[in-house]
């Protein structure tokens, strides 16, 4: 691989096809009680080009008014978020090296011509723990850059099954998502990728002994 930043991993087809279809159907299930919705940038209400949903005790939002931020509930429905699937709690506990579970899972789908500009996830209030990211349906260019906004970015090509870790150096890094190959899978139903992200938004608590 190229000079990627310390803690950076990738996973070339971790789930094999049958477990992509299986988590492709924990996802129909979980957005039967948390439909996708769009959400929106701060300040400026332009919606992201994304459509989501969450798995787990809190989920990521945005909107307008409130900005981005994690929240127990739905954001249309007030009702909590889906319980987090067994098959990706036991990603995080082996590819994670982080002893407690994660709190929120993004569900992004990207439809035709969707794609996701350069950032940070610096939304949790600690993060030393990784982001934990799978990858199902149509591949995607994904771009990961360094600490600072404007810097080189190194491309990845990434299809259904793999999975990318952030971690240490990299877990403040810009990334992003500036294309997707629509149309290369039919395991999305309705088309496009389906993307599921686990993050910490907590602190961990360690044993202070």
């Amino acid at each position: 691989m190229s000079n990627y930043p310390q803690g950076f991993a990738h996973y070339p087809l971790y789930f094999d096809p049958r477990q992509q279809l299986a988590l492709i159907d924990a996802v129909k299930a979980g957005v039967e009680t948390a439909p996708f919705f769009q959400p929106t940038m701060p300040r400026t209400g332009n919606p992201l080009s994304v459509v989501m949903s969450n798995f787990g005790p809190l989920g990521w939002v945005t909107d307008k008014v409130g900005g981005y931020r994690y929240e127990s509930v739905h954001p249309k429905t007030g009702a909590p978020w889906p319980k987090l699937p067994d098959a990706l709690q036991n990603l995080w506990d082996a590819v994670s090296g982080c002893d407690a579970p994660p709190e929120a899972c993004l569900i992004n789908w990207y439809r035709e011509g969707s794609k996701m500009g350069l950032h940070i996830d610096n939304d949790e209030k600690d993060t030393r723990a990784p982001v934990v990211s799978v990858s199902l349906g149509d591949p995607a260019l994904f771009r990961l850059g360094g600490p600072h906004r404007g810097g080189k970015t190194q491309g990845l090509k990434l299809f259904s099954g793999d999975v990318v870790v952030l971690g240490c150096e990299s877990r403040l890094c810009y990334h992003g998502v500036s294309k997707v190959y629509y149309g290369e899978s039919a395991l999305v139903p309705r088309g496009g990728r389906i993307n599921l992200t686990m993050r910490r938004v907590n602190p961990v608590e360690r044993d202070a002994t």
